[in-house]
């Protein structure tokens, strides 16, 4: 793009955006959005049309994101920790309950869930901690305890609403900052080897009936097909029966006859999968697959350690929406409404999303003014 832009052919300021990233990103939103318009029976209301115009308005968000500038991203980034953790504490207080969770705060025409802008604030507040620790205490408590302390914060009052998917996508997101930070592995395998010895107690005394049902349905999705198993042996069904080239735009018949649970949310790939079999599939996984590699080389092309850290902790939550959407949906992970990024309707996860994308951007764009030094993750 830069040599087309040095020849006058496209404008400097359009040629330098990161077009490998964008040019995925548009196009999983706009297959997203064709998915959505056969899930509401090929019309675009109520869900091709908001799934659209909530990716115009985060993108204007994302750009505003993407020009802050170094000095003030790093000012900023505890005071708005702190704030996502105070709009957590006021969901505890007034905030609004749906499906049986109080997850949202509300003003007027305005619904917003803090534990979703929680994800991207761990992975910003992490960095910014170990960018200011100095290497020498690595490997101490002290590059440990306040680490753990942002994370266990925000997932106790998360856990509080319930919603144990978010817990884990907001301590997912933090670990691999943690990791990549350099902290010793063994920490991470005796906290994996207690975390898996303290199962049966996690289950027994920490999960709710609901909960306990997931897992079981996971580990023998047969045993209830018409109860806490139905919506995973519909979704295999829906995979299954697309086949190579699947049925057709807008001709599914298990998302249109309603055997398919939410098939424009949680369910949106199985959707898909029936009407474009594995070649929609392998569309999708190959768009994925772009936007988070350039995640990855703007963390690898970082300068310093907090760009490193930011980037990497960035991608890798768009990863877990991603990892964690599709397992489930295909019978290889307990059924969680985890949704699918820039595929999914839902105003929430999208925001989610575009937030990590506009860090990535803004972090890609401090790499382009920074002098090359060759620091990696």
């Amino acid at each position: 793009m830069s040599t087309i832009a040095a020849r006058g052919i496209v404008p400097e300021p359009i040629a330098r955006q990161p077009w490998e990233m964008l040019i995925p990103l548009l196009l999983i939103t706009g297959f997203g959005g064709l998915v959505l318009y056969s899930a509401g029976g090929g019309s675009m209301q109520p869900f091709a049309m908001s799934h659209f115009i909530r990716f115009l308005v985060f993108s204007v968000m994302a750009a505003i994101i993407a020009s802050m500038p170094r000095d003030a991203v790093r000012v900023l980034t505890y005071p708005a920790y702190l704030t996502v953790l105070v709009m957590l504490l006021g969901v505890e207080i007034v905030g609004q309950v749906g499906g049986g969770s109080q997850r949202w705060l509300e003003a007027g025409p305005i619904r917003i869930q803090p534990s979703e802008i929680m994800k991207p604030a761990v992975v910003l507040a992490m960095a910014r901690f170990y960018e200011t620790l100095p290497a020498g205490m690595i490997g101490s408590w002290r590059s440990l305890v306040p680490a753990g302390m942002l994370i266990v914060l925000p997932i106790s009052l998360v856990l509080l609403q319930p919603d144990l998917g978010t817990s884990v996508a907001i301590a997912f997101g933090g670990v691999v900052v943690m990791f990549l930070a350099g902290l010793p592995l063994w920490w991470f395998l005796l906290a994996g080897g207690t975390g898996i010895a303290a199962m049966p107690l996690i289950y027994f005394f920490a999960l709710r009936p609901y909960q306990q049902a997931r897992v079981t349905t996971f580990l023998d999705p047969e045993n209830d097909p018409l109860g806490a198993g139905y919506h995973i042996a519909q979704s295999k069904i829906a995979i299954g029966s697309g086949g190579l080239f699947g049925k057709g735009f807008n001709n599914g018949t298990q998302s249109h006859l309603n055997y398919l649970p939410e098939p424009h949310t949680d369910f949106v790939f199985a959707s898909m999968a029936e009407e474009w079999g594995l070649v929609g599939g392998l569309f999708v996984l190959t768009m994925y697959a772009l936007i988070l590699r350039w995640g990855w080389k703007v963390a690898n092309e970082s300068q310093d350690r907090f760009c490193a850290l930011l980037a990497a902790g960035a991608t890798a939550t768009i990863f877990f929406y991603i990892a964690i959407n599709l397992l489930m949906v295909m019978g290889m992970a307990p059924a969680k409404g985890i949704p699918l990024p820039w595929m999914s309707h839902g105003g929430s996860s999208m925001m989610t999303n575009m937030i990590c994308i506009g860090l990535l951007m803004m972090v890609n764009r401090w790499n382009r003014m920074a002098p090359r030094r060759g620091l990696t993750v």
